[in-house]
C-alpha cells in the first residue's frame, strides 16, 4: 500500500501517460468512444477503490495543494489557444449554432433535474452544474465548475459516469448521421457550400510561431501559469464572497479573464501551451478519481439516465433551431460535439465530413473553453434555485 505523497503523485502520472501513450499510439477503436481521459478516470477510481493507496496526511496535503494550485494554472494554459479574433472569422451562423447548442444544454440540464431531483442525491445540483461546464466546454471547464462549487469527489464519479456513458454513446450517434447530411439539409433548407470556403481558409492561415526555442517557451509558461494562479488565488482571498460565489469561483473566474485576454497577445505564440495544460488536466483527473470509490456510486443509473434525458432535450431543442435557422447537419453537429466532446471529438467529426473542416471544429470546441466555465456556474446557481 502506497504511504507516501512522492509515490501516490508518481502512480498517478504512469497510469496518465500510459493511457496518453496507448491512445496516440494504437489503433484501438475504443479510444474513439472512451479517450483516455476518460479511461484514467476509471482506473484510478478501481485503484482507489482497492486500497492502493492509504489517505495519510502527506498525500491529503498533496492532493489539496496540488489540485488548487494547478488548476488555475491550467486553465489559463488552456485559454492561450482560444484566440477569439480566429473564432470570430467562423462567421454568423456557425457561432449562432454553437450559442444555440450552449443554450439548449443549459435548458436541459434545467428540465431534467427538474424531473428527476426526487431520485437523486442531495447536492446533484452541483454534480450537475460540474458536467454542465463539461458539455459546455471541456473537462478542464468541468474541473473548474466543481473547484469552484467545492463538488466532493465522490460525487465527481457520478459526473464521469454520465459523461463517459452518454457521450460515447453521443459520439456514435453524431458519426452515424453523416451519411445523411444531405436529406437533413434538404428538409431544413441548408446551404453547406460556405462550410468549405470558411474550413479552407482557416486551414491555409499559417500558424505565426515564436522565435524562442521550445524549452524557452515552454519554461516560461510554466512559470507565468504559475505566477498568474498564485496572483489570482491571492487577489480573490480579497473579494466579497457568499455561499455560492466563493473565493474559489472567484479564482476561476480572475483566470479566465486573463486567460482571454493574453491569447490576444503574442504570448499565444509560445509554444507548449496545448502541452502543459493537457499534462495538467491528466493530473487533476488522476488526483479527483484517487479520491472516488465505486462503492459510492449507489445511485447510478438514475443518473445515466438523467444524462440520456439531457441529451435527448438538447438533440430535440437543435432539431428545432436547425429547421427555423437553416442550418446544415453539420453545423448542428459540430456545434453540438464541440460543447459536449470539447477539443478530443469535435475535429473527429469535422472529419467525418471533410478535412477541410477540422480547423472549424477545433475552433468551435476552443470556443468552449470560454463559455463553459460561466455556463456552468449559471446552470449550477439555476438549479441551486430549483434544489428543495
Amino acid at each position: 500500500m502506497i504511504t507516501t505523497a512522492f509515490a501516490y503523485i508518481s502512480l498517478l502520472l504512469i497510469v496518465a501517460g500510459t493511457l496518453r501513450l496507448l491512445e496516440a499510439k494504437t489503433q484501438w477503436r475504443i479510444f474513439t468512444y472512451l479517450p483516455a481521459i476518460v479511461a484514467l478516470y476509471f482506473l484510478v477510481m478501481v485503484l482507489s477503490s482497492i486500497g492502493v493507496w492509504q489517505n495519510t496526511d502527506a498525500i491529503n496535503t498533496t492532493y489539496s495543494a496540488v489540485k488548487s494550485n494547478v488548476l488555475p494554472a491550467m486553465i489559463f494554459l488552456m485559454l492561450l489557444t482560444a484566440d477569439l479574433r480566429q473564432i470570430r472569422k467562423l462567421g454568423g451562423k456557425l457561432l449562432l449554432a454553437f450559442l444555440a447548442a450552449s443554450v439548449s444544454i443549459g435548458i436541459a440540464f434545467t428540465v431534467a433535474f427538474t424531473l428527476f431531483q426526487s431520485w437523486l442525491l442531495p447536492d446533484a445540483w452541483k454534480t450537475l452544474a460540474a458536467l454542465s461546464g463539461s458539455w459546455m466546454g471541456g473537462t478542464g471547464n468541468m474541473v473548474a465548475v466543481q473547484l469552484a462549487l467545492d463538488v466532493s469527489d465522490a460525487s465527481m464519479g457520478y459526473t464521469l459516469l454520465i459523461d463517459s456513458i452518454d457521450y460515447s454513446l453521443w459520439v456514435m450517434l453524431l458519426l452515424a448521421l453523416v451519411p445523411y447530411a444531405s436529406r437533413f439539409n434538404q428538409w431544413t433548407g441548408a446551404d453547406a457550400g460556405l462550410l468549405e470556403k470558411v474550413g479552407a481558409e482557416l486551414e491555409k492561415q499559417a500558424k505565426q510561431t515564436s522565435s524562442l526555442d521550445e524549452t524557452s517557451s515552454m519554461l516560461f509558461l510554466l512559470a507565468l501559469s504559475f505566477v498568474v494562479s498564485t496572483l489570482c488565488q491571492t487577489l480573490a482571498a480579497t473579494l466579497p464572497s457568499g455561499a455560492f460565489f466563493t473565493a474559489t469561483a472567484w479564482t476561476v473566474t480572475l483566470v479566465t479573464i486573463l486567460g482571454v485576454a493574453a491569447a490576444l497577445t503574442p504570448i499565444k505564440r509560445l509554444y507548449g501551451a496545448s502541452e502543459l495544460s493537457t499534462i495538467m488536466l491528466y493530473l487533476i483527473v488522476a488526483l479527483i478519481a484517487s479520491r472516488a470509490n465505486f462503492a459510492e456510486l449507489t445511485a447510478a443509473p438514475v443518473y445515466i439516465i438523467t444524462g440520456f434525458v439531457i441529451l435527448l432535450i438538447h438533440g430535440l431543442l437543435m432539431l428545432v433551431i436547425a429547421k427555423i435557422s437553416k442550418l446544415d447537419l453539420f453545423t448542428c453537429g459540430i456545434a453540438s460535439l464541440a460543447n459536449i466532446g470539447g477539443v478530443a471529438s469535435a475535429p473527429i467529426l469535422a472529419a467525418a465530413y471533410s478535412r477541410a473542416l477540422i480547423p472549424v471544429g477545433v475552433l468551435m470546441a476552443l470556443l468552449g473553453y470560454i463559455v463553459g466555465t460561466g455556463g456552468g456556474l449559471l446552470v449550477g446557481k439555476i438549479l441551486s434555485v430549483i434544489a428543495v
